[in-house]
């Protein structure tokens, strides 16, 4: 894959996540002032690739879960090279980061573990527009079911009842993988469970009263703002440790 054709898929994903219709040549040929023939050219070789997928024969194209995978992959190199060095510990809390302050605040305000837990979780809720979630002991608090299922990619029973699956399922399956690393993603047909739900799983890991692998995240369709979303989830695990522990 060449620089370019990394760009436009990356420039697919995030006009996708925006506008939640498929992408097409000319839209891209602005952002990367070039013609649109030259656009179609590259979009042909990444689907190809099967980084793209084009869903009727008039229409733009949208990202395949292996694209996805290829985006999210260089986002997590991004946030390891970070814990490696300690950046993520020193988390900017300026007027600038909005919704990074606004987290803080909703978990500063409490005074007890599970209470902050809880309102990490409804935090995450309003920001990403996903459903939330966390383990509190041998609990999981879920909030947000209305804003999975207002999002398009849900309006059939069968994608519902998958997600409904993935979700009765989500307890024991992280008691039994108990995930390591600092920020997991799971795209689409990558969960275990509700493979067709069309979803996306983001958590991350922290220590608390209740567990050493205490976890904390998002579920949502995969069209979604993974820099976006994947930063606020990790900063919600290091808030989480940093004022449980305090």
């Amino acid at each position: 894959m060449t620089d370019r054709q990394r760009e436009i898929l990356y420039a697919i994903i995030e006009e996708y996540a925006e506008l939640a219709t498929p992408v097409g040549s000319v839209t891209l040929a602005k952002l990367f002032d070039c013609s649109s023939a030259t656009i179609r050219a590259e979009m042909v070789k990444l689907e190809a690739m099967g980084y793209i997928t084009q869903p009727h024969t008039s229409a733009g194209r949208v990202p395949t879960d292996a694209g996805y995978r290829l985006y999210v992959n260089s986002l997590q190199e991004k946030i390891d090279h970070e814990a490696d060095i300690g950046i993520d510990h020193h988390i900017n809390l300026d007027k600038e980061n909005r919704p990074t302050r606004a987290l803080a605040t909703r978990i500063q305000a409490q005074t007890r573990a599970d209470y902050a837990i809880r309102a990490a979780v409804d935090s995450l809720v309003n920001l990403t527009g996903n459903l939330g979630l966390a383990t509190i002991g041998d609990q999981i608090y879920i909030s947000g079911f209305g804003n999975l299922f207002a999002q398009p990619e849900f309006m059939q029973a069968t994608q519902v009842q998958a997600v409904g699956t993935l979700l009765d399922n989500i307890k024991p399956w992280l008691m039994e993988v108990q995930p390591n690393e600092a920020i997991n993603v799971y795209i689409g047909t990558e969960n275990p469970i509700g493979k067709a739900s069309n979803v996306s799983l983001i958590i991350s890991r922290f220590r608390s009263p209740y567990s050493d692998r205490s976890y904390i995240g998002v579920l949502g369709p995969t069209r979604q703002s993974y820099k976006r979303v994947m930063s606020l989830v990790r900063h919600a695990g290091i808030m989480l440790e940093d004022i449980i522990y305090d």
